[in-house]
């Protein structure tokens, strides 16, 4: 998930606090899940930096001890923390790839080259990733779904996507 106009890809979240010792549930968004650990210290959205120690593999994720985390009530401090990282600590992308936090910013067009709007935000709500786009000329936006057929083309060199938008019902203008 990214969002706004920093430079941080989102790595992973922690999800809750797990047993009594300040272990917490972490669920990671990266292409190898264990990598996570690797990155060193993860930067938290509110300037922080966390640094996991330790993780093991859970049902649904990790186990993580974060250091200077040793009790229950500092790991739920923590739950619903982003780790994130600078997008420029991360490997580049291969060819026909991207990280969401690219798509950020850039232009939305029709497939007839109109203005449509800005990419605002990428959210994963557990049902398919959605872009967030600002329309041209308006402060409103609208969620359309991130596949194939709404977004055709992704031209991150351009700085701009191709969506194809919704089709509003005829009955809603009535």
């Amino acid at each position: 998930m990214a969002s706004g106009s920093d430079r941080h890809v989102v790595l992973g979240i922690i999800t809750s606090a797990h047993g009594i010792c300040g272990e917490v549930k972490l669920k990671s968004f990266t292409e190898d899940p264990e990598a996570i650990a690797g990155y060193g210290p993860l930067a938290t959205k509110a300037g922080g930096s966390l640094e996991i120690q330790s993780l093991k593999p859970s049902k649904n994720g990790f186990i993580a001890r974060i250091k200077g985390v040793s009790d229950r009530n500092q790991a739920e401090a923590l739950r619903g923390t982003e780790l994130r990282v600078e997008r420029d600590k991360l490997p580049e992308p291969g060819n026909e790839e991207f990280y969401y936090a690219d798509l950020v910013g850039l232009n939305a067009e029709t497939p007839d080259g109109q203005g449509y709007g800005k990419v605002t935000a990428v959210h994963d709500f557990g049902a398919g990733d959605l872009l967030e786009i600002q329309l041209t000329g308006t402060s409103k936006t609208e969620l359309i779904a991130f596949t194939a057929e709404t977004v055709p083309a992704i031209e991150i060199a351009n700085g701009r996507i191709i969506v194809v938008p919704p089709v509003e019902d005829e009955e809603e203008d009535k």
